[in-house]
Protein backbone atom coordinates (compact mmCIF):
# COMPACT_ATOMS: atom_id res chain seq x y z
CA UNK A 1 0.00 0.00 0.00
CA UNK A 2 2.81 2.51 0.58
CA UNK A 3 4.05 1.41 -2.53
CA UNK A 4 0.83 2.70 -4.75
CA UNK A 5 0.80 5.75 -2.64
CA UNK A 6 4.44 6.44 -3.53
CA UNK A 7 3.55 5.63 -7.46
CA UNK A 8 0.95 8.34 -6.89
CA UNK A 9 1.90 11.06 -4.69
CA UNK A 10 5.10 10.83 -7.50
CA UNK A 11 2.89 11.51 -10.99
CA UNK A 12 0.86 14.47 -9.10
CA UNK A 13 4.24 15.52 -8.19
CA UNK A 14 4.92 15.48 -11.66
CA UNK A 15 2.07 16.88 -13.07
CA UNK A 16 2.57 19.92 -10.37
CA UNK A 17 5.55 20.47 -11.84
CA UNK A 18 4.54 20.60 -15.00
CA UNK A 19 2.02 22.53 -14.43
CA UNK A 20 4.32 25.60 -12.97
CA UNK A 21 6.21 24.86 -15.94
CA UNK A 22 4.57 28.39 -17.80
CA UNK A 23 4.60 26.69 -21.49
CA UNK A 24 8.33 25.98 -21.47
CA UNK A 25 9.75 22.50 -21.70
CA UNK A 26 13.86 22.21 -21.34
CA UNK A 27 14.12 18.74 -22.02
CA UNK A 28 11.10 16.41 -22.95
CA UNK A 29 13.09 13.64 -22.67
CA UNK A 30 14.04 14.31 -19.12
CA UNK A 31 10.27 14.94 -17.75
CA UNK A 32 9.48 11.48 -19.45
CA UNK A 33 12.53 9.79 -17.38
CA UNK A 34 10.26 11.47 -14.23
CA UNK A 35 7.57 9.61 -14.88
CA UNK A 36 8.87 6.47 -16.06
CA UNK A 37 11.50 6.60 -12.82
CA UNK A 38 11.68 3.25 -10.89
CA UNK A 39 9.64 1.85 -13.01
CA UNK A 40 9.98 -0.94 -16.43
CA UNK A 41 8.81 0.54 -19.30
CA UNK A 42 5.43 -1.57 -19.60
CA UNK A 43 4.44 -0.63 -15.84
CA UNK A 44 4.24 3.30 -17.26
CA UNK A 45 1.45 1.94 -19.24
CA UNK A 46 -0.11 0.14 -16.68
CA UNK A 47 -0.08 2.85 -14.59
CA UNK A 48 -2.14 5.79 -16.85
CA UNK A 49 -4.60 3.59 -16.65
CA UNK A 50 -5.73 3.14 -13.30
CA UNK A 51 -4.84 6.52 -13.01
CA UNK A 52 -6.81 8.24 -15.56
CA UNK A 53 -9.56 9.58 -13.26
CA UNK A 54 -6.85 11.59 -11.77
CA UNK A 55 -7.05 13.53 -14.59
CA UNK A 56 -10.98 14.66 -14.69
CA UNK A 57 -10.18 17.63 -12.83
CA UNK A 58 -7.03 18.19 -14.79
CA UNK A 59 -7.58 20.91 -18.07
CA UNK A 60 -5.22 20.89 -21.17
CA UNK A 61 -2.31 23.38 -20.33
CA UNK A 62 0.86 24.37 -22.30
CA UNK A 63 3.86 21.99 -22.41
CA UNK A 64 2.24 18.96 -21.53
CA UNK A 65 4.27 15.37 -21.84
CA UNK A 66 2.77 13.62 -24.74
CA UNK A 67 0.54 10.55 -22.94
CA UNK A 68 -1.26 13.54 -20.69
CA UNK A 69 -1.94 15.12 -24.10
CA UNK A 70 -3.10 11.65 -25.85
CA UNK A 71 -5.65 11.94 -23.13
CA UNK A 72 -7.13 14.53 -24.07
CA UNK A 73 -6.81 14.63 -27.51
CA UNK A 74 -9.04 11.73 -28.16
CA UNK A 75 -11.94 12.60 -26.44
CA UNK A 76 -15.13 13.56 -28.55
CA UNK A 77 -15.02 17.72 -27.97
CA UNK A 78 -11.30 18.30 -29.71
CA UNK A 79 -11.97 14.76 -32.09
CA UNK A 80 -14.95 15.76 -33.63
CA UNK A 81 -13.81 19.57 -34.15
CA UNK A 82 -10.68 18.80 -35.97
CA UNK A 83 -12.01 16.04 -38.15
CA UNK A 84 -14.29 18.44 -39.22
CA UNK A 85 -11.37 21.00 -40.27
CA UNK A 86 -10.05 18.27 -41.89
CA UNK A 87 -12.80 17.19 -44.57
CA UNK A 88 -14.11 20.67 -44.97
CA UNK A 89 -9.95 21.56 -45.83
CA UNK A 90 -10.22 18.83 -48.51
CA UNK A 91 -13.42 19.63 -50.07
CA UNK A 92 -12.13 23.19 -49.78
CA UNK A 93 -9.13 22.03 -52.09
CA UNK A 94 -11.32 19.81 -54.24
CA UNK A 95 -13.96 22.71 -55.05
CA UNK A 96 -10.86 24.62 -55.77
CA UNK A 97 -9.19 22.30 -58.48
CA UNK A 98 -12.23 21.70 -60.09
CA UNK A 99 -13.39 25.87 -60.35
CA UNK A 100 -9.63 26.20 -61.14
CA UNK A 101 -10.02 23.34 -64.26
CA UNK A 102 -13.79 24.49 -65.22
CA UNK A 103 -11.81 28.35 -65.75
CA UNK A 104 -9.02 27.24 -67.89
CA UNK A 105 -11.55 24.79 -69.86
CA UNK A 106 -13.88 27.91 -70.57
CA UNK A 107 -11.33 30.94 -70.73
CA UNK A 108 -10.10 31.91 -74.63
CA UNK A 109 -7.12 30.77 -75.38
CA UNK A 110 -4.15 33.15 -75.70
CA UNK A 111 -3.14 33.59 -79.33
CA UNK A 112 -0.44 32.29 -81.14
CA UNK A 113 2.37 33.98 -83.26
CA UNK A 114 0.04 33.34 -86.56
CA UNK A 115 -2.92 34.59 -85.09
CA UNK A 116 -1.49 37.84 -83.37
CA UNK A 117 -0.46 39.53 -86.79
CA UNK A 118 -0.82 39.66 -90.60
CA UNK A 119 0.42 37.59 -92.78
CA UNK A 120 2.27 38.84 -95.80
CA UNK A 121 2.79 37.08 -98.69
CA UNK A 122 5.76 37.90 -101.29
CA UNK A 123 6.55 36.53 -104.61
CA UNK A 124 10.68 36.58 -104.17
CA UNK A 125 11.05 36.69 -108.00
CA UNK A 126 9.45 40.52 -107.85
CA UNK A 127 9.80 42.01 -104.75
CA UNK A 128 13.67 43.35 -104.42
CA UNK A 129 16.61 42.36 -106.84
CA UNK A 130 19.44 42.58 -104.82
CA UNK A 131 22.53 41.38 -107.95
CA UNK A 132 21.18 43.65 -110.73
CA UNK A 133 20.50 40.74 -112.34
CA UNK A 134 16.32 42.01 -112.79
CA UNK A 135 14.99 39.22 -110.75
CA UNK A 136 14.15 39.48 -106.95
CA UNK A 137 15.99 36.97 -104.84
CA UNK A 138 16.09 36.18 -101.15
CA UNK A 139 18.47 38.93 -100.23
CA UNK A 140 16.37 41.65 -101.74
CA UNK A 141 14.02 40.69 -99.08
CA UNK A 142 15.97 40.44 -96.14
CA UNK A 143 17.21 44.77 -97.70
CA UNK A 144 13.53 45.21 -97.06
CA UNK A 145 12.20 43.75 -93.32
CA UNK A 146 12.55 47.17 -92.19
CA UNK A 147 9.56 47.99 -94.45
CA UNK A 148 7.85 44.93 -93.47
CA UNK A 149 7.71 45.29 -89.60
CA UNK A 150 6.95 48.76 -90.34
CA UNK A 151 3.19 47.44 -91.31
CA UNK A 152 3.30 45.88 -88.09
CA UNK A 153 3.32 42.66 -90.27
CA UNK A 154 4.21 39.49 -88.16
CA UNK A 155 4.72 36.79 -90.64
CA UNK A 156 5.91 36.49 -93.89
CA UNK A 157 4.62 34.11 -96.38
CA UNK A 158 7.48 33.77 -99.37
CA UNK A 159 6.58 31.44 -102.12
CA UNK A 160 8.11 28.70 -104.13
CA UNK A 161 11.61 29.54 -104.20
CA UNK A 162 13.09 25.72 -104.95
CA UNK A 163 15.12 25.03 -107.45
CA UNK A 164 13.01 24.21 -110.62
CA UNK A 165 12.61 24.76 -114.37
CA UNK A 166 10.01 27.73 -115.41
CA UNK A 167 7.41 25.50 -116.00
CA UNK A 168 3.92 26.91 -113.81
CA UNK A 169 5.90 29.53 -112.32
CA UNK A 170 8.60 27.56 -110.64
CA UNK A 171 6.28 24.46 -109.70
CA UNK A 172 7.79 21.91 -111.17
CA UNK A 173 10.57 21.07 -108.71
CA UNK A 174 13.88 19.78 -109.76
CA UNK A 175 15.35 19.68 -106.20
CA UNK A 176 13.25 20.31 -102.29
CA UNK A 177 16.37 20.68 -100.62
CA UNK A 178 17.92 23.24 -102.81
CA UNK A 179 17.61 26.76 -103.81
CA UNK A 180 17.31 28.11 -107.44
CA UNK A 181 20.04 30.30 -108.31
CA UNK A 182 17.76 33.03 -110.04
CA UNK A 183 17.19 33.53 -106.22
CA UNK A 184 20.15 33.30 -104.16
CA UNK A 185 22.18 30.28 -102.61
CA UNK A 186 21.62 28.65 -99.70
CA UNK A 187 23.73 30.86 -97.57
CA UNK A 188 21.38 33.59 -98.33
CA UNK A 189 18.40 31.65 -97.68
CA UNK A 190 19.59 31.35 -93.47
CA UNK A 191 20.82 34.68 -93.35
CA UNK A 192 16.91 35.50 -94.40
CA UNK A 193 15.54 33.37 -91.72
CA UNK A 194 18.07 34.03 -89.26
CA UNK A 195 17.14 38.29 -90.12
CA UNK A 196 13.84 37.28 -90.18
CA UNK A 197 13.72 35.92 -86.49
CA UNK A 198 15.73 39.16 -85.57
CA UNK A 199 13.11 41.21 -85.73
CA UNK A 200 10.33 39.06 -84.31
CA UNK A 201 9.08 38.15 -87.34
CA UNK A 202 8.03 34.56 -88.56
CA UNK A 203 8.58 32.81 -92.03
CA UNK A 204 6.43 30.15 -93.59
CA UNK A 205 6.98 28.82 -97.06
CA UNK A 206 5.20 26.85 -99.69
CA UNK A 207 5.50 23.47 -100.43
CA UNK A 208 3.92 21.36 -103.21
CA UNK A 209 4.09 17.85 -102.58
CA UNK A 210 1.54 16.50 -104.79
CA UNK A 211 4.30 16.56 -108.06
CA UNK A 212 7.60 16.98 -109.03
CA UNK A 213 9.67 18.10 -112.29
CA UNK A 214 10.66 15.66 -114.81
CA UNK A 215 14.60 16.51 -114.35
CA UNK A 216 13.66 15.29 -110.95
CA UNK A 217 16.04 13.05 -109.93
CA UNK A 218 13.81 10.21 -108.59
CA UNK A 219 11.94 10.64 -111.85
CA UNK A 220 15.34 9.70 -113.77
CA UNK A 221 15.62 6.85 -111.67
CA UNK A 222 12.05 5.75 -111.89
CA UNK A 223 11.85 6.06 -115.55
CA UNK A 224 15.12 3.55 -115.84
CA UNK A 225 13.43 1.12 -112.98
CA UNK A 226 15.74 1.66 -110.64
CA UNK A 227 15.30 0.13 -107.43
CA UNK A 228 12.47 1.79 -105.12
CA UNK A 229 11.88 4.26 -106.93
CA UNK A 230 10.48 2.58 -109.95
CA UNK A 231 7.33 3.16 -107.70
CA UNK A 232 7.69 6.44 -106.76
CA UNK A 233 5.37 7.76 -109.46
CA UNK A 234 2.34 6.58 -111.64
CA UNK A 235 3.29 4.46 -114.47
CA UNK A 236 0.86 2.49 -116.55
CA UNK A 237 0.83 0.32 -120.20
CA UNK A 238 -1.00 2.21 -122.94
CA UNK A 239 -0.87 2.32 -126.39
CA UNK A 240 1.32 4.24 -128.65
CA UNK A 241 1.87 3.72 -132.31
CA UNK A 242 2.96 6.21 -134.89
CA UNK A 243 3.13 8.96 -132.48
CA UNK A 244 -0.29 8.80 -131.27
CA UNK A 245 -0.64 7.54 -127.34
CA UNK A 246 -3.82 5.92 -126.35
CA UNK A 247 -4.50 6.60 -122.67
CA UNK A 248 -5.51 4.17 -119.97
CA UNK A 249 -8.64 6.38 -119.25
CA UNK A 250 -10.07 9.39 -119.60
CA UNK A 251 -9.09 11.29 -116.73
CA UNK A 252 -7.72 15.46 -117.55
CA UNK A 253 -4.98 17.39 -116.88
CA UNK A 254 -6.14 21.15 -114.85
CA UNK A 255 -4.78 22.35 -118.08
CA UNK A 256 -6.55 20.40 -120.31
CA UNK A 257 -6.55 17.27 -122.32
CA UNK A 258 -4.94 14.33 -121.33
CA UNK A 259 -3.64 13.46 -118.21
CA UNK A 260 -1.46 11.05 -119.11
CA UNK A 261 2.35 10.83 -121.09
CA UNK A 262 4.04 8.35 -123.03
CA UNK A 263 7.52 8.23 -121.54
CA UNK A 264 10.26 6.33 -124.47
CA UNK A 265 12.33 5.38 -122.03
CA UNK A 266 10.27 3.07 -119.64
CA UNK A 267 8.44 2.22 -122.42
CA UNK A 268 5.07 2.96 -120.13
CA UNK A 269 2.33 6.05 -119.57
CA UNK A 270 3.30 8.73 -116.43
CA UNK A 271 0.08 10.25 -114.74
CA UNK A 272 0.12 14.52 -114.16
CA UNK A 273 -2.61 16.49 -112.98
CA UNK A 274 -0.54 19.50 -114.32
CA UNK A 275 1.80 20.10 -117.05
CA UNK A 276 3.74 16.81 -118.21
CA UNK A 277 6.66 18.41 -116.99
CA UNK A 278 4.97 17.58 -113.60
CA UNK A 279 5.25 14.43 -113.09
CA UNK A 280 2.10 12.88 -110.15
CA UNK A 281 4.14 11.22 -106.76
CA UNK A 282 2.61 7.89 -105.89
CA UNK A 283 1.57 8.57 -102.34
CA UNK A 284 0.25 5.14 -102.15
CA UNK A 285 4.02 4.07 -101.81
CA UNK A 286 4.63 4.89 -98.13
CA UNK A 287 8.53 5.57 -99.34
CA UNK A 288 7.54 8.64 -101.31
CA UNK A 289 5.39 9.84 -97.98
CA UNK A 290 8.64 9.05 -95.57
CA UNK A 291 10.89 11.31 -98.73
CA UNK A 292 8.13 13.84 -98.38
CA UNK A 293 8.16 13.50 -94.09
CA UNK A 294 11.95 14.08 -94.19
CA UNK A 295 11.84 17.32 -96.52
CA UNK A 296 9.76 18.96 -94.20
CA UNK A 297 11.87 17.93 -91.94
CA UNK A 298 15.08 19.40 -93.70
CA UNK A 299 13.23 23.14 -93.98
CA UNK A 300 12.28 22.70 -90.27
CA UNK A 301 15.96 22.08 -89.29
CA UNK A 302 16.99 25.03 -91.25
CA UNK A 303 14.50 27.20 -88.60
CA UNK A 304 11.27 28.09 -90.99
CA UNK A 305 7.80 28.15 -88.54
CA UNK A 306 5.63 26.92 -90.92
CA UNK A 307 4.51 26.01 -94.44
CA UNK A 308 1.47 26.55 -96.74
CA UNK A 309 0.76 23.20 -98.56
CA UNK A 310 -1.01 23.54 -101.87
CA UNK A 311 -2.62 21.02 -104.38
CA UNK A 312 -3.13 18.61 -101.55
CA UNK A 313 -6.47 17.09 -102.89
CA UNK A 314 -4.54 15.92 -105.90
CA UNK A 315 -2.57 13.56 -103.62
CA UNK A 316 -4.02 10.74 -104.29
CA UNK A 317 -5.66 9.14 -107.23
CA UNK A 318 -8.01 5.99 -107.32
CA UNK A 319 -5.98 2.87 -107.83
CA UNK A 320 -8.38 0.89 -110.27
CA UNK A 321 -8.46 2.96 -113.94
CA UNK A 322 -12.33 3.57 -114.69
CA UNK A 323 -13.35 6.66 -116.29
CA UNK A 324 -14.44 9.54 -115.03
CA UNK A 325 -18.38 11.01 -115.41
CA UNK A 326 -18.60 13.45 -118.35
CA UNK A 327 -20.60 16.69 -116.54
CA UNK A 328 -22.34 16.77 -120.38
CA UNK A 329 -23.38 12.81 -120.96
CA UNK A 330 -24.78 13.46 -124.20
CA UNK A 331 -21.12 15.07 -125.63
CA UNK A 332 -18.90 12.96 -127.31
CA UNK A 333 -15.85 11.19 -125.20
CA UNK A 334 -13.20 12.57 -127.68
CA UNK A 335 -13.95 15.89 -127.66
CA UNK A 336 -13.84 16.14 -123.62
CA UNK A 337 -10.89 18.06 -123.26
CA UNK A 338 -11.46 20.69 -120.43
CA UNK A 339 -10.87 19.73 -117.02
CA UNK A 340 -14.10 21.25 -116.07
CA UNK A 341 -16.06 18.87 -118.61
CA UNK A 342 -15.40 15.98 -115.93
CA UNK A 343 -16.20 15.04 -112.57
CA UNK A 344 -12.74 14.51 -110.80
CA UNK A 345 -14.40 12.04 -108.49
CA UNK A 346 -11.69 9.16 -109.10
CA UNK A 347 -8.37 12.12 -109.04
CA UNK A 348 -9.24 14.44 -106.73
CA UNK A 349 -9.93 14.17 -102.33
CA UNK A 350 -9.58 10.31 -102.07
CA UNK A 351 -10.31 8.39 -98.57
CA UNK A 352 -7.45 8.53 -97.07
CA UNK A 353 -6.18 11.93 -98.24
CA UNK A 354 -6.49 13.30 -95.11
CA UNK A 355 -4.45 10.51 -93.77
CA UNK A 356 -1.87 11.46 -95.18
CA UNK A 357 -2.17 15.13 -94.63
CA UNK A 358 -2.60 14.63 -90.83
CA UNK A 359 0.59 12.59 -90.94
CA UNK A 360 2.63 16.36 -92.50
CA UNK A 361 0.85 17.60 -89.12
CA UNK A 362 2.39 15.17 -87.11
CA UNK A 363 5.95 15.24 -88.44
CA UNK A 364 5.38 19.35 -87.83
CA UNK A 365 3.90 19.21 -84.08
CA UNK A 366 7.58 17.01 -83.21
CA UNK A 367 9.63 20.30 -83.84
CA UNK A 368 6.56 22.62 -81.99
CA UNK A 369 7.37 20.92 -78.43
CA UNK A 370 9.86 24.14 -77.41
CA UNK A 371 8.25 27.18 -75.83
CA UNK A 372 7.42 30.01 -79.12
CA UNK A 373 8.25 27.94 -81.49
CA UNK A 374 4.97 26.71 -82.56
CA UNK A 375 5.10 25.30 -86.49
CA UNK A 376 2.48 26.70 -88.47
CA UNK A 377 0.60 24.54 -90.86
CA UNK A 378 -1.89 26.54 -93.70
CA UNK A 379 -3.59 24.20 -96.75
CA UNK A 380 -4.27 26.30 -100.25
CA UNK A 381 -7.50 24.41 -100.75
CA UNK A 382 -8.59 26.53 -103.86
CA UNK A 383 -11.09 25.22 -106.10
CA UNK A 384 -13.02 23.26 -103.17
CA UNK A 385 -16.36 23.67 -102.01
CA UNK A 386 -17.15 25.27 -98.48
CA UNK A 387 -17.59 21.86 -97.04
CA UNK A 388 -14.61 19.90 -98.41
CA UNK A 389 -12.66 23.00 -97.73
CA UNK A 390 -13.92 22.85 -93.94
CA UNK A 391 -12.47 19.35 -93.52
CA UNK A 392 -8.83 20.62 -93.64
CA UNK A 393 -9.38 22.14 -90.15
CA UNK A 394 -9.63 18.20 -89.07
CA UNK A 395 -11.36 16.36 -86.68
CA UNK A 396 -12.73 17.61 -82.92
CA UNK A 397 -10.10 15.47 -81.69
CA UNK A 398 -7.70 15.01 -84.78
CA UNK A 399 -5.43 18.14 -85.68
CA UNK A 400 -4.71 19.06 -89.39
CA UNK A 401 -4.30 22.34 -90.73
CA UNK A 402 -4.38 25.06 -88.74
CA UNK A 403 -6.44 26.67 -91.19
CA UNK A 404 -6.87 26.03 -94.76
CA UNK A 405 -6.41 29.74 -96.85
CA UNK A 406 -9.99 31.59 -97.24
CA UNK A 407 -9.46 33.32 -100.93
CA UNK A 408 -12.96 33.65 -101.56
CA UNK A 409 -12.98 37.64 -101.24
CA UNK A 410 -10.24 37.17 -103.86
CA UNK A 411 -12.36 35.91 -106.41
CA UNK A 412 -14.77 38.73 -105.88
CA UNK A 413 -14.85 41.24 -109.02
CA UNK A 414 -17.57 43.23 -107.86
CA UNK A 415 -17.59 45.35 -104.58
CA UNK A 416 -20.76 44.50 -103.92
CA UNK A 417 -21.63 44.77 -100.08
CA UNK A 418 -24.32 41.18 -100.62
CA UNK A 419 -21.04 39.61 -101.88
CA UNK A 420 -19.32 40.92 -99.52
CA UNK A 421 -21.39 39.70 -96.59
CA UNK A 422 -22.21 36.64 -98.26
CA UNK A 423 -18.72 36.15 -98.29
CA UNK A 424 -18.24 36.59 -94.85
CA UNK A 425 -20.65 34.37 -93.31
CA UNK A 426 -20.02 31.30 -95.57
CA UNK A 427 -16.76 30.62 -93.95
CA UNK A 428 -18.30 32.15 -90.48
CA UNK A 429 -21.11 29.50 -90.30
CA UNK A 430 -19.36 26.43 -91.83
CA UNK A 431 -16.22 27.15 -89.91
CA UNK A 432 -16.02 24.09 -87.18
CA UNK A 433 -16.32 25.30 -83.76
CA UNK A 434 -13.41 26.77 -81.71
CA UNK A 435 -11.29 26.64 -85.10
CA UNK A 436 -9.84 30.24 -86.36
CA UNK A 437 -10.69 32.39 -89.85
CA UNK A 438 -8.32 33.90 -91.90
CA UNK A 439 -9.09 36.42 -94.87
CA UNK A 440 -7.52 37.53 -98.11
CA UNK A 441 -8.06 39.53 -101.12
CA UNK A 442 -5.10 38.62 -103.12
CA UNK A 443 -1.92 36.21 -104.06
CA UNK A 444 -0.20 35.57 -106.99
CA UNK A 445 -2.84 33.95 -109.02
CA UNK A 446 -5.88 36.43 -108.75
CA UNK A 447 -6.24 39.73 -110.11
CA UNK A 448 -5.16 42.52 -108.11
CA UNK A 449 -7.51 44.57 -105.65
CA UNK A 450 -7.60 47.65 -107.35
CA UNK A 451 -7.85 46.43 -110.78
CA UNK A 452 -10.80 44.18 -109.62
CA UNK A 453 -12.73 46.53 -107.49
CA UNK A 454 -11.10 49.98 -108.76
CA UNK A 455 -8.80 52.32 -106.33
CA UNK A 456 -11.47 53.67 -104.34
CA UNK A 457 -12.03 50.18 -102.79
CA UNK A 458 -8.59 49.78 -102.07
CA UNK A 459 -8.78 50.85 -98.27
CA UNK A 460 -11.93 50.02 -97.84
CA UNK A 461 -11.14 46.42 -98.55
CA UNK A 462 -7.69 47.00 -96.75
CA UNK A 463 -9.35 47.50 -93.73
CA UNK A 464 -12.19 44.83 -93.64
CA UNK A 465 -9.54 42.18 -93.42
CA UNK A 466 -7.86 43.95 -90.55
CA UNK A 467 -10.94 44.30 -88.80
CA UNK A 468 -12.69 40.57 -89.28
CA UNK A 469 -12.11 38.56 -86.80
CA UNK A 470 -9.04 35.96 -87.27
CA UNK A 471 -5.76 36.49 -89.48
CA UNK A 472 -5.46 38.69 -91.91
CA UNK A 473 -3.45 37.83 -95.53
CA UNK A 474 -2.42 40.25 -97.99
CA UNK A 475 -0.04 40.21 -100.73
CA UNK A 476 2.90 42.40 -101.64
CA UNK A 477 1.76 45.32 -103.24
CA UNK A 478 -1.93 45.37 -102.20
CA UNK A 479 -0.78 47.97 -99.16
CA UNK A 480 -0.31 50.55 -101.98
CA UNK A 481 -3.01 49.96 -104.44
CA UNK A 482 -0.74 48.10 -107.03
CA UNK A 483 -2.88 47.15 -110.19
CA UNK A 484 -2.21 44.46 -112.52
CA UNK A 485 0.39 45.50 -115.38
CA UNK A 486 -1.66 46.22 -118.76
CA UNK A 487 1.11 44.56 -121.40
CA UNK A 488 0.61 41.60 -123.50
CA UNK A 489 3.97 41.10 -125.20
CA UNK A 490 5.68 39.37 -122.40
CA UNK A 491 8.78 37.69 -122.98
CA UNK A 492 7.99 34.48 -120.86
CA UNK A 493 6.32 30.72 -121.71
CA UNK A 494 3.81 31.10 -119.29
CA UNK A 495 -0.18 32.57 -119.28
CA UNK A 496 -0.34 36.24 -119.71
CA UNK A 497 -3.31 36.03 -117.00
CA UNK A 498 -1.25 34.53 -114.00
CA UNK A 499 1.08 36.81 -114.93
CA UNK A 500 -0.31 40.38 -114.83
CA UNK A 501 -0.38 40.48 -110.78
CA UNK A 502 3.22 39.40 -110.15
CA UNK A 503 4.64 42.88 -111.98
CA UNK A 504 7.77 44.17 -109.60
CA UNK A 505 7.26 45.71 -106.40
CA UNK A 506 6.69 49.69 -106.86
CA UNK A 507 9.37 51.20 -103.92
CA UNK A 508 9.81 54.83 -105.26
CA UNK A 509 9.18 57.17 -108.52
CA UNK A 510 13.23 55.88 -109.79
CA UNK A 511 14.41 53.79 -112.75
CA UNK A 512 11.93 50.19 -112.66
CA UNK A 513 10.09 51.70 -109.56
CA UNK A 514 13.28 51.02 -107.26
CA UNK A 515 12.93 47.30 -107.79
CA UNK A 516 15.83 46.82 -109.61
CA UNK A 517 19.32 48.43 -111.25
CA UNK A 518 19.15 45.91 -114.20
CA UNK A 519 18.97 47.42 -117.83
CA UNK A 520 15.92 44.89 -118.23
CA UNK A 521 13.77 43.39 -115.44
CA UNK A 522 11.57 39.53 -116.01
CA UNK A 523 8.47 41.59 -115.94
CA UNK A 524 8.13 45.34 -116.55
CA UNK A 525 7.11 47.79 -114.07
CA UNK A 526 3.50 49.06 -113.79
CA UNK A 527 3.39 52.41 -115.77
CA UNK A 528 1.45 53.91 -112.93
CA UNK A 529 4.52 53.13 -110.20
CA UNK A 530 5.27 57.15 -110.63
CA UNK A 531 2.37 57.59 -108.10
CA UNK A 532 1.96 54.59 -106.85
CA UNK A 533 4.97 53.81 -104.71
CA UNK A 534 5.61 53.08 -101.08
CA UNK A 535 7.66 56.46 -100.96
CA UNK A 536 4.93 57.96 -102.34
CA UNK A 537 2.51 56.31 -99.70
CA UNK A 538 4.85 56.92 -96.80
CA UNK A 539 4.65 60.62 -97.80
CA UNK A 540 1.09 60.42 -97.54
CA UNK A 541 0.86 59.43 -94.21
CA UNK A 542 3.48 61.84 -92.97
CA UNK A 543 1.35 64.31 -94.55
CA UNK A 544 -1.85 62.87 -92.59
CA UNK A 545 0.18 62.81 -89.35
CA UNK A 546 1.11 66.78 -89.26
CA UNK A 547 -0.66 69.00 -86.88
CA UNK A 548 -2.44 71.82 -87.94
CA UNK A 549 -2.99 70.73 -91.73
CA UNK A 550 -6.03 69.71 -93.54
CA UNK A 551 -5.64 67.09 -95.87
CA UNK A 552 -7.72 68.45 -99.20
Amino acid sequence: MAEDKGKRDSIGMSLRGCRTNNGFVQNEDILEKELDLGSPPDSAVAILGPAEPALQGIRPYAGMPKEVLFQFSGQARYRVPREVLFWLTVASVLVLTVATIAIIAVSPKCLDWWQAGPIYQIYPRSFKDSDQDGNGDLRGIQEKLDYIASLNIKTIWITSFYKSSLKDFRHGVEDFQEIDPIFGTMKDFEDLVAAIHDKGLKLIIDFIPNHTSDEHAWFQLSRNRTGKYTDYYIWHDCRHDGGTTTPPNNWLSVYGNSSWHFDEVRNQCYFHQFLKEQPDLNFHNLDVQEEIKEIIQFWLKKGVDGFSFDAVKFLLEAEHLRDEAQVNKAQIPDTVTHYWELYHDFTTTQVGMHDIVRSFRQTMDQYSREPGRYRFMGIEAYGESIDRTMMYYGLPFIQEADFPFNNYLSKLNTPSGNSVFEVITSWMENMPEGKWPNWMIGGPDNARLTSRFGEEYVNIMNMLIFTLPGTPITYYGEEIGMRNILVTNLNESYDVNTLLSKSPMQWDNSSNAGFSEASHTWLPTNSDYHTVNVDEGEEEIHQDSLPGETKT
